[in-house]
């Protein structure tokens, strides 16, 4: 007897057709491959990006999402999903800046974890292997997430957590740490010249929630030189981009909320928390 159930065999074809796949393909070749109605083959893809397994690209071409190609563990659940909506913002950015660009997102010990990335195609670029967790207090992805973080929470992390130096620029004192995240909530954004990696340079903004809380970071990591010549362009790209993907998960800045309220009449609602 076939016990086997048509809709989940399918969805498992197309899983295995990606994952042997290097380059991007777009649902007309799956349709033709698989040999199924497009619009069965559309519900299948767009179940699969939601989840958080498959990502679309500005082209419409659909790839495995990258930590699951290499056998990461389970994708799904938001983590997936945040790689799959911010993965285009990601690759635009890349391809405009031609800079790496990262998105991060809080581990339990307050660090930040990579798990998405387009990397610069220059010969001399800023790198970082995919799941490396990244310190809270010595990295700019790190701080903006720590930034935001409950003031308990922020005691808790430096009651615990010894600050070595990278190099001879790296603050290793709580104040002067916490200085940094107090310019960060105050400016919005984070910066880091040389105190990580001597030669390194890095621009961050934080990406929040529907309900305003900060649940990630997207990072523009490139070398110190280029960075001095070009940082106001890359402030107002990650900028940008931390708010497209921000939008993508549900959130409204204050303005916007203003005049959605002025349209509709119906109350703003509070955007601006703590995660």
């Amino acid at each position: 007897m076939n016990n086997t159930v048509k809709s989940a065999a399918r969805v498992l074809d197309v899983l295995e057709l990606l994952s042997s796949r290097t380059e991007p393909m777009r649902l007309n070749e799956i349709v033709t491959i698989m040999g199924i109605p497009k619009s069965s083959a559309y519900g299948l893809i767009t179940t699969l990006v939601v989840r958080g397994y498959v990502s679309k690209d500005s082209a419409d071409r659909y790839t495995l999402i990258e930590n699951f190609r290499q056998g990461f563990g389970w994708v799904g659940g938001f983590e997936g999903f945040l790689t799959s909506i911010s993965a285009p913002i990601v690759e635009e950015i890349r391809d405009r800046l031609d800079e790496t660009v990262f998105v991060c997102v809080r581990t339990e010990q307050q660090n930040a974890r990579l798990i998405a990335k387009s990397v610069s195609r220059q010969p001399i670029r800023y790198d970082a292997s995919e799941q490396s967790s990244l310190p809270g207090y010595g990295t700019v992805m790190g701080r903006v997430l720590l930034a935001w973080q409950s003031p308990e929470k922020v005691d808790a992390y430096f009651a615990k957590t010894e600050l070595k130096a990278f190099n001879d620029k790296t603050p290793t004192t709580e104040a002067e740490i916490r200085a940094a995240l107090d310019k960060i909530r105050a400016d919005g954004f984070g910066t880091i010249v040389d105190e990580y990696a001597t030669g390194g340079a890095g621009i961050a903004a934080p990406i929040r929630n529907g309900a305003g809380e900060v649940v990630a970071v997207l990072d523009i990591a490139t070398v110190t030189a280029r960075y001095q010549l070009r940082k106001d362009d890359m402030l107002a790209t990650v900028l940008e981009g931390a708010e497209r993907i921000s939008q993508r998960l549900g959130y409204r800045t204050p303005e916007t909320q203003i005049a959605n309220q002025q349209k509709t009449g119906a109350p703003a609602q509070n955007t601006q928390g703590n995660s």
